[in-house]
């Protein structure tokens, strides 16, 4: 319980307290539930999107959706974005050493430059556009499933990269989930995911694409798992590891890919 309650913490803004001491290993293991506060946001998300559409109209209601998403966390993922492009704006001077020192200096700047202002635009807006798209060209109980879903996926998506990668800093929350994300963690965290899409496609997806929508979410579910991978190689470069901003980073792309992929699969595959 004590790490679901973590996972919370960290991963939204509900006023929940863990009582006690907390060692790091309970905070690298609370990774295990980050599907699980998926869940949470999905609900949130399509809560306000039954709401929203039915006395705001589909296009106010995208907007509503990618701002609800957003304030459930904070902005904390937003944020996070903004710091990993301002960072990686800055131009090599040609000593690798020194290179990560200021990327990461940057990174830690408060103050968000151009670079990370607009990617935080972009972000949003592409969501906006990727779930007006999905709002008007599925069946609403499809629409309602795969934006449950994006949540869970994207919260999962931070897990593999944590697994495989290294931290770049010798302290911060970065160093705290790379360090304690034994197999168990994605394991468990990956299970607890897939059971939940299936159980998702079982009851509303299926209906509505048979088999096909069975094959997208797999394939997404792979995607992620490839693209969280790949991301901590690039990281790894760029920074000499992974940052608590870098995970933030990596949940918000994954929600555009989420959304990419199903909208890409829907104009080629329907």
């Amino acid at each position: 319980m004590k790490q679901l309650l973590l996972a919370f913490q960290f991963l939204t803004i509900l006023p929940l307290r863990v009582s006690g001491h907390i060692s790091d290993e309970e905070i690298g293991n609370s990774a295990v539930f980050f599907p699980a506060v998926g869940v949470f946001q999905g609900l949130l998300a399509a809560a306000t999107a039954h709401i929203s559409a039915k006395f705001l109209g589909g296009e106010v209601a995208s907007a509503v959706i990618v701002l609800a998403l957003s304030l459930s966390n904070g902005g904390f993922h937003l944020d996070g974005l903004a710091d990993t492009f301002d960072a990686l704006a800055i131009k090599s001077g040609g000593d690798r050493e020194s290179d990560i020192k200021k990327r990461l200096s940057a990174m830690k700047d408060s103050a968000t430059g151009p670079i990370g202002t607009a990617a935080i635009v972009f972000v949003l807006l592409l969501k906006f556009l990727l779930v007006k798209g999905l709002f008007f060209g599925v069946p609403r109980a499809a629409f309602y499933s795969f934006l449950f879903l994006m949540p869970i996926y994207s919260r999962w998506a931070m897990v593999p990269p944590m697994y495989h990668g290294r931290a770049a800093r010798e302290d911060g929350l970065g160093k705290i989930f790379t360090d304690n994300a034994v197999p168990a963690v994605l394991m468990f965290s990956s299970l607890l995911a897939f059971v939940i899409s299936m159980l998702v496609y079982t009851v509303w997806i299926r209906r509505a694409f048979a088999m096909k929508g069975l094959i997208v979410l797999l394939l997404l579910f792979a995607l992620l798992y490839l693209f969280g991978v790949a991301s901590e190689r690039y990281c790894r470069r760029r920074f000499g590891g992974l940052t608590g901003d870098i995970f933030g980073a990596i949940g918000e792309l994954s929600e555009i890919i989420f959304l990419t992929g199903v909208t890409v699969w829907l104009l080629s595959f329907t």
